[in-house]
């Protein structure tokens, strides 16, 4: 072999700076036009041809230039996204799930936070004074009937995140949360637990309701009856996940597994455990729900539900974006519910039960 320099083979050619529209309707098979309205998130684009743009500008990494974008007449949304979520693992994903989509759309994101406890209404009237074009609700402001019904009232299309209501007249994007918490319990089942404790998450949400359902439908198919003693509530922080795991472990018999609503009453179950002097797993099971970064930075790592929380605030914007487009372009359709898929993650902190009696434990104040 010659040391001269290689020419290109035929029908490639060399990257020599950023990728180009050309290059992404090169790689997706399409015309330039169809990459623009992707780009510009307009109705008129088959499904297919939209996800095979999509997936081309994520492998290039393309990133629409917005000057030329407003020669061609493009006119850039504002999407709120109005949220009040305690955890912070939770809204750190959801929150950059939600960056990512809106720089790839070129969307203009405008976060709002709110207490919903005190004057969500009254944010969210300000809010809508604003300009946005769209909101995205995540839990828990998801499920709030005052909230939904305000942007309904002010005609505002609306993303419910995590919902476990799915109303008619507001679109959607979750998870079967009844199936995965379910699902989570036939695994703790399976494992030999039967004195199965449970943490419920916050009662305003819909998603907490079924995900407790859940856990009894699981334990009724083995004919268990759910027992009240082992079920204590939550509010999906980590204050409340210890008032909970201690509430659970205080009763005369008490579980040989918990089972919490999320991953930081989870974390927060396992401090208690340790705290008491217990192995976890080995004299306590302790699973969770969200998969979230704190499920990966305490020991032991926690078995969890994989809910895809970035991929959920992505599938919310990219569905508000062509809601959108679809009302400027003088459209009318009915609100879409899009369900995405889950995964029992297995990790460290989960395990058989101990068939020898469990060795006495003074609680430690």
């Amino acid at each position: 072999m010659s040391g001269g320099t290689r020419k290109p083979r035929a029908g490639t050619s060399r990257q020599t700076g950023a990728p180009t529209i050309a290059d992404v309707a090169k790689l997706a098979g399409v015309s330039l036009m169809t990459v623009s309205r992707v780009i510009n998130a307009e109705a008129n684009v088959r499904d297919a041809t939209r996800e095979a743009v999509q997936a081309a500008i994520v492998k290039l990494n393309y990133a629409p230039n917005r000057a030329a974008r407003r020669l061609a007449g493009a006119v850039q949304l504002r999407i709120g996204l109005f949220y009040s979520n305690p955890s912070e693992a939770y809204l750190s994903a959801f929150l950059l799930g939600s960056l990512d989509q809106a720089s790839r759309s070129d969307i203009q994101l405008v976060v709002q936070h709110a207490d919903p406890h005190h004057n969500a209404s009254e944010v969210a009237r300000r809010f809508i004074e604003s300009g946005v074009d769209g909101i995205i609700l995540p839990p828990p402001l998801c499920d709030s009937r005052e909230v939904l019904d305000l942007l309904a009232a002010a005609g505002v299309p609306t993303i419910a995140v995590a919902t476990g209501s799915q109303p008619d007249h507001v679109a959607s994007v979750s998870i079967d949360d009844r199936g995965a918490a379910r699902e989570m319990t036939e695994h703790l089942l399976r494992l030999g637990h039967e004195r199965i404790g449970f943490i419920i998450g916050d009662p305003n949400l819909a998603a907490s309701g079924e995900r407790l359902e859940g856990y009894r439908e699981a334990l009724r198919a083995r004919d268990i009856v759910p027992d009240d003693a082992l079920i204590a509530q939550g509010y999906f922080t980590y204050r409340s996940g210890l008032d909970a795991a201690e509430q659970l472990l205080e009763i005369g018999d008490p579980p040989s597994a918990i089972f919490a609503s999320n991953d930081d009453m989870a974390a927060a179950t396992v401090a208690v455990a340790h705290r008491r002097g217990m192995d976890v797993p080995g004299d306590l099971t302790v699973v969770g729900f969200d998969d979230s970064a704190l499920a990966t930075t305490i020991w032991p790592e926690l078995t969890t539900i994989h809910q895809p929380i970035a991929e959920m605030s992505r599938a919310a914007m990219q569905l508000l974006i062509t809601m959108l487009q679809s009302r400027r372009n003088g459209g009318t359709a009915p609100p879409q519910h899009q369900v995405l898929d889950y995964t029992l993650v297995r990790r460290q902190s989960d395990a058989a039960p101990r068939r020898r009696p469990r060795p006495s434990v003074r609680k430690v104040d």
